[in-house]
């Protein structure tokens, strides 16, 4: 998932992408309201984190832009003020959750997985798609055996691996466009390919074929998770 930081505190703002880089987000950090504006009427992000206490435009006539520009993301506002009116405010102003400084990163985390979770109408922490299930709160994959009754197995991701598979869970059984997967892996100070995407996804389809998960290609697009039919699993001689 790829996430705007609007925070004009250099030492905040490096301590936050940190936090939220750790965690396997694309982070793309900028210091002011206008400069958010800038980038987000030519790139898509999938939610904002905003200081309210911005140098010229606050961080509540931030959101309230945006939302009049017809940006759809998440936004979480940052804020040293207490005050119940500014919390009403915010919240008015287009703003979907809320967080009082100084707070701890656990607890961001977490609010910003609800937040991605609303926002792709997802209900739950846990994604799920025929066997393949990713928690995303403990950042665990497994997989279940569709032959028998064992029980499931981790399924390793590497961390781009596991953007990937968390972005094309989120959208199933619906199609990802390939542009939201390569906005996804990186922000602007890591490059990347657009054929590194295909690498990627190369890679989840050698773990997933085998427990009868397709990644199919949809050419122009993007791709698409399908289940497929296993043949009948062996007989075991006695």
């Amino acid at each position: 998932m790829r996430l705007l930081l609007v925070e004009d505190d250099v030492m905040v703002a490096s301590g936050i992408k940190l936090g939220l880089s750790d965690a396997g987000y694309a982070v793309d950090w900028v210091g002011s309201a206008e400069r958010a504006l800038e980038v987000t009427a030519r790139e898509t992000f999938d939610l904002a984190v905003i200081d309210i206490g911005l140098p010229r435009m606050d961080g509540l006539a931030l959101t309230q832009q945006l939302r009049q520009a017809g940006h759809s993301m998440p936004v979480l506002i940052l804020t040293a003020r207490d005050a119940l009116q500014d919390r009403v405010q915010g919240l008015d102003q287009g703003a979907d959750d809320y967080m009082v400084k100084p707070f701890e990163l656990p607890e961001l985390l977490a609010r910003l997985r609800a937040l991605l979770r609303r926002s792709q109408a997802a209900t739950s922490a846990v994604l799920t798609f025929g066997p393949l299930e990713l928690d995303t709160a403990m950042r665990q994959a497994s997989i279940r055996a569709r032959h028998g009754d064992q029980a499931a197995q981790p399924l390793e991701l590497g961390p781009r691996e596991w953007t990937v598979m968390e972005y094309l869970l989120m959208q199933a059984p619906k199609p990802t466009n390939k542009d939201k997967l390569l906005q996804a892996l990186t922000g602007w100070d890591k490059e990347i390919t657009p054929n590194a995407v295909e690498v990627y996804i190369s890679r989840l389809r050698g773990k997933l074929e085998p427990h009868g998960i397709a990644l199919r290609s949809i050419r122009g697009f993007g791709y698409r998770l399908e289940l497929v039919p296993l043949p009948p699993a062996a007989d075991v001689a006695p």
